[in-house]
């Protein structure tokens, strides 16, 4: 009977500590997509982005779309990272991933047109035209921390742990990691608290990349752990997620 109490003072206690941690989040000055004024044909642009934050911007779900809008002035006009890919016939992100997001191209774009945003909606041009641009503002810091420290450091700096909302992100994160020269998991603001799996930044988990079906099932399971056991989660150079100890020192992905 004590112990079922004690459990369920936890759990209350995990629901408060989240609710803290939404609001913190909202007073961050983080922007996950970052508007740079440079007029650059979208090659030079992808280039730029990828030197100085991720890649160019990508949209592949109505999540992302609302996030994107979120972040920037909308009265901007830029490259996006969508393009034709010859090779394969397919819309593709300049990350790497498939275009699935098909009610957002409205016949705007060509066989050899790229993406750009704009007040007045989606357009197609030809790669050559200079034009300003978005980029994905992302950064993996090779310091190894706790999950709550990798939180108040990227806080610290205007951030916070990063959420990854598709594949196209996730790709994109996992050329990052690879070119940050990390071999192992790194921590993403993934928390188990209360009841479920959520981001750190309020953002809803509709995209989910277990590294097996049973971390599913071990959702379940969660109730029965202790408060630090396997309740943060890491994404892998592999591009999967895992559920970790809190207490692990993992690199980490703040923006």
């Amino acid at each position: 009977m004590q112990a079922s109490i004690a459990l369920l003072f936890f759990y209350r206690m995990e629901k408060i500590i989240f609710r803290l941690l939404i609001i913190t989040s909202s007073c961050s000055f983080s922007a996950k997509h970052v508007f740079i004024k440079d007029k650059l044909p979208w090659l030079e642009a992808r280039d730029y982005c990828r030197e100085h934050h991720v890649d160019l911007s990508s949209i592949g779900t109505h999540l992302e779309e609302k996030v994107f809008m979120e972040s920037v002035d909308l009265n901007k006009t830029g490259w996006l990272g969508l393009y034709w890919d010859s090779e394969t016939s397919k819309w593709r992100w300049s990350g790497g991933a498939d275009y699935m997001y098909q009610d957002m191209l409205n016949g705007y774009l060509k066989k050899n047109y790229h993406l750009v945003w704009s007040p007045n909606g989606l357009l197609g041009l030809i790669d050559y035209s200079l034009r300003g641009f978005f980029c994905l503002n992302l950064a993996v810091v090779p310091e190894e921390k706790t999950w709550e420290e990798a939180l108040d450091h990227c806080r610290g700096a205007g951030n916070d742990l990063a959420s990854l909302l598709s594949e196209s992100e996730s790709v994109l994160v996992q050329t990052q990691i690879q070119h940050s020269g990390v071999s192992g998991p790194v921590w993403t603001g993934l928390r188990f608290l209360g009841d479920r799996w959520m981001w750190v930044n309020g953002d809803p988990l509709e995209y989910e990349a277990w590294t097996r079906t049973g971390d599913q099932e071990d959702q379940e399971d969660q109730e029965d752990r202790c408060p630090l056991w396997r309740r943060c989660g890491a994404l892998t150079p592999e591009g999967t997620w895992e559920d970790r100890d809190c207490g692990e020192k993992l690199r980490f992905i703040c923006g």
